[in-house]
C-alpha cells in the first residue's frame, strides 16, 4: 500500500469512529488474551455488561472476541462474528416505554466500514419474558452466528409489584 493510502486509510477511519453513532452503553468486566502478539496488542475476549435502555432490572453480559495487532490497534482490523450474551433479571422490571418487534438496544461496529455486532430485543407476549439476539451483520453478506438469551420477567421479592408486562407498541 502507497503512503498516500494508507494516509488517506487512516483518516477515513478516523472520520468514521467520530461518526458513528453508538446505540447502548457497556461497562467492561475483564478480558482474556487468546493470542500472544509480541510488539502489539494481543488478541482478546472482551466481557462486558449493558443495560436495556427502555427496560430496568434487566443487565446484559455480551462476550466477543476482538483481533490485536496493530490492525488491532488502529482500529482497522475485522473482528470475526463471535459473540455470546446472556441477560438476567437484576431487579424489580420496569418497561419505560413500549417498543417495535426487533428494536436494537446495542450495536458495535466490527470492522472499518462493513461490518457490525448487533443486539435486538424482542418480546414473547405469552410467557411474558424479554428475548435479546446478538448476531453479526455485514453489508455484503451476513454472518450465521448469533446468541440468544430470554429473561421471564417475575416478581421481585421485598419490591412494590407494578404488573410488568412485555409488550409491543399498539
Amino acid at each position: 500500500m502507497t503512503r498516500p493510502t494508507q494516509t488517506l486509510h487512516k483518516a477515513l477511519a478516523c472520520i468514521l469512529l467520530a461518526t458513528a453513532p453508538a446505540i447502548g452503553w457497556t461497562e467492561e468486566l475483564g478480558s482474556v488474551d487468546t493470542k500472544f502478539a509480541l510488539l502489539s496488542p494481543d488478541d482478546t475476549i472482551k466481557l462486558e455488561v449493558f443495560s436495556d435502555p427502555k427496560i430496568q432490572g434487566i443487565a446484559c453480559y455480551l462476550s466477543r472476541a476482538q483481533k490485536g495487532g496493530y490492525r488491532g490497534a488502529l482500529g482497522i482490523a475485522e473482528d470475526t462474528s463471535d459473540a455470546s450474551i446472556d441477560c438476567r433479571q437484576t431487579g424489580p422490571v420496569s418497561i419505560d416505554a413500549t417498543f417495535d418487534e426487533g428494536e436494537s438496544v446495542f450495536r458495535e461496529r466490527r470492522s472499518l466500514i462493513f461490518k457490525s455486532l448487533k443486539v435486538v430485543r424482542f418480546c414473547d407476549v405469552e410467557n411474558n419474558a424479554v428475548v435479546y439476539l446478538a448476531y453479526s451483520e455485514r453489508v455484503i453478506e451476513g454472518s450465521p452466528k448469533n446468541s440468544v438469551s430470554a429473561v421471564p420477567i417475575k416478581p421481585w421479592p421485598g419490591a412494590n409489584e407494578t404488573d410488568a408486562r412485555c409488550r409491543y407498541e399498539d
